[in-house]
């Protein structure tokens, strides 16, 4: 009897809402293959992107990506260079691996800091309105002017070629995607009856802001988060193509690209798989964010 009633009261708990709609969400994302599919090729991406910064100074694999050998330069692909090496002897395998963690470094990193300016301004200008919104979504609107890839290479060409200022442009050019996503989400929130009744009780404004308005506002965040990495990774890779990104002779994917394009009849291996690898990664960003954003809809719950 005792047993019994210990399941009866533990059937009859009430269930954490938020805790309900995740795994609501889980499961209608599992019903994705093409979401699955972009998952899972991220997650392979990640784990190997953590041995190819494991093995930036070649302690594990005791191959450099800079080592250069000009008898072997050009070679097709093979037991010894699986990818091939470029004209200058250089294993393509071996770059491509050292530099998978900062082509999806360079994206996560520009994503983050463009959502930890954008997110906050947004948010603030949805909430307070009056002459902040204004200002502030005037400044977005010239930023929004500007075609990304304009405005980065606008901002390198003035602060100069490096990891970390490409990194920067790139968040600058997205600042305006994400404040504009959050405002208009905020906006909509803040006129629902329940954040009146949470201010009537006398909730301050940081109180409401962050723990009842951006709660609910997560599900844009985290999808134009999710798709924002791959137009990131796509704009450095351009920029480093161009020559205002990453500098030679590290062995980012789009200065792979330009070291390439001289050979691309002679030897188009070097820049078949950097090319090859860039599509991959951002298919299976936006596989997985499309996926991610039906999973989200409260509109595709039925």
């Amino acid at each position: 009897m005792a047993v019994a009633s210990k399941e009866r009261i533990r059937d009859t708990r009430p269930v954490n809402p938020r805790i309900k709609s995740l795994k609501d969400t889980f499961r209608r994302l599992k019903k994705n293959k093409s979401a699955l599919v972009g998952f899972y090729v991220l997650l392979f991406f990640f784990v190997v992107s953590i041995f190819g910064a494991l093995d930036a100074n070649y302690g594990l694999t005791g191959i450099s990506s800079n080592a250069t050998s000009l008898s072997e330069k050009l070679e097709s692909p093979s037991a010894a260079h699986w990818f091939g090496t470029d004209h200058l002897g250089r294993d393509i395998f071996i770059r491509i691996l050292h530099g998978m963690y900062i082509t999806l470094g360079v994206g996560f990193a520009a994503t983050f800091l463009a959502g930890l300016v954008g997110v906050p301004l947004g948010i603030l200008a949805g909430y307070y309105g009056g002459w902040f919104d204004t200002i502030v979504m005037r400044i977005m609107d010239v930023l929004l002017a500007f075609p990304g890839i304009l405005l980065a290479l606008a901002i390198v060409s003035v602060l100069g070629g490096s990891t970390i200022n490409v990194t920067i442009a790139i968040a600058i050019g997205a600042i305006p995607q994400f404040a504009r996503i959050v405002r208009g989400s905020t906006l909509t929130t803040k006129k629902l009856e329940y954040v009146d009744a949470i201010r009537a009780l006398g909730a301050r404004d940081g109180k409401i802001i962050f723990q009842h308005i951006l709660p609910n506002i997560m599900s844009p965040i985290i999808v134009n988060t999710t798709l924002f990495i791959a137009t990131a990774i796509l704009t450095a890779a351009g920029l480093s193509f161009l020559g205002l990104g990453v500098q030679p002779p590290t062995p980012e994917w789009g200065a792979m690209l330009n070291d390439g394009r001289n050979y691309m009849y002679q030897a188009g291996h070097i820049t078949l798989f950097p090319g090859m690898m860039i599509v991959i990664v951002v298919l299976a960003f936006n596989l997985f964010g499309d996926g991610l954003r039906d999973a989200l809809d409260p509109k595709m719950r039925k």
